[in-house]
Parts: C-alpha cells; structure tokens; sequence
C-alpha cells in the first residue's frame, strides 16, 4: 500500500521487496546504517555486543520475516527519509525500559526513530513521516500509536523527534505524572485526517 502525501513525495513500508532501497537508504545514511534501527529492537546488552554489521543484518532478517519495521520516504525513486514504526512489543529494549515504560495495555504501535536526508531537512518530512506511520499503522489494526519525543538540543538519543513535530501531527500527551520522559500518543486516527 501506498501512502502519498503530496506529489513529490511517496511513503511505503519496508518488505522484502524493498529491501534494496532500505539498503539504498542504509549505504547513504552511515549514522543511521551504524544502529541500524536496532538500538529499541534488541535488548540493550545484546545491542552492546552486536557490531554494525549484525544490526544491519538483523534488521533485514526481520523485514525477510514479514515484521513490520516501518516506512521509507521517496522523492522519485530515491529514498530520502525514514520512520521505525512497529508494534511495541517487537522493540524488546522499550518493553523493558523504566525510563519509558507502558502507559497502559492499549496495544500500541511505537515510532522509535525518524531519520531525513540532510537535503530534505527542514521541508516538513518528519510531520509527513508520521501521517504515513499513522496511515500505515492504523492499516494494520493498531488502536493506537505513541512516540517518544526529545526537546531539541536534548543530551539523550534524539532520533525520535520533537514534541512540536508530534503536536503539530495530531498527538497528545499522555505522559504519566512524575515520568521524565515524554509519551505522545495518536488515538482517534479519523482526527489525523481532518487536520491534515
């Protein structure tokens, strides 16, 4: 399925059929080649053994597998951009995460990490990567999608986008009392549309 946003540009999830393109993205793309998206899909002890190459592995091994692990952005033919958005409970470091545990038992889709080529930063993507997670992720039968975004400029790992970015989509805050870290939730997935 595809999910267009505009003219220019193209959103459609990773399957075994696109993995040249991911690898495409990959190759273009070393800092995010280096984690490969794998830093919430591994334990945290098993990313620490793991070298680039394993991850980059292990990533295609679960596209080769069906697993949903997200979508790739396209000007063309090219892939310019990136979203991790999957079933919570596929990123086995989040579901043992204290700093981010559940908010509650919806079962929730999860974007982890969005990832622009530097020549299509600052032109909207990120916002229009998570209508596409939203599209995509509703497709599949999730109630529900949540993000963890960081301010900017935050020490922690930064790939998860802005609160801004995430209000600006339709995304509510959920965050318990008393968490640091933030939890923005998309729940009424009609509602996107209409703001978009």
């Amino acid at each position: 399925m595809e999910y267009q946003a505009n003219s220019r540009l193209l959103f459609l999830p990773v399957t075994s059929e696109r993995l040249p393109d991911l690898e495409e993205f990959s190759n273009c793309h070393g800092k995010f080649r280096y984690c490969s998206c794998m830093r919430w899909r591994l334990t945290s002890s098993a990313f620490r053994r793991s070298t680039k190459e394993d991850r980059v592995a292990a990533l295609e091994e679960l596209v080769r597998a069906g697993t949903p692990v997200g979508i790739l952005a396209y000007s063309g033919t090219t892939p310019v951009g990136w979203c991790s958005v999957a079933p919570r409970e596929s990123y086995a470091a989040l579901e043992r995460s204290r700093v981010l545990p559940r908010v509650d038992d919806t079962p929730v889709w999860s974007v982890v990490c969005l990832f622009v080529d530097r020549h299509f930063r600052r032109q909207g993507l990120t916002g229009r990567l998570l209508k596409a997670a939203v599209d995509y992720a509703r497709d599949q039968g999730a109630p529900a999608v949540e993000g963890y975004p960081v301010v900017p400029d935050a020490p922690s790992y930064t790939y998860m986008g802005t609160p801004e970015t995430y209000r600006r989509a339709g995304f509510v805050d959920v965050t318990p009392a008393g968490q640091k870290r933030l939890v923005m939730r998309y729940t009424t997935l009609t509602e996107f549309h209409q703001r978009n």
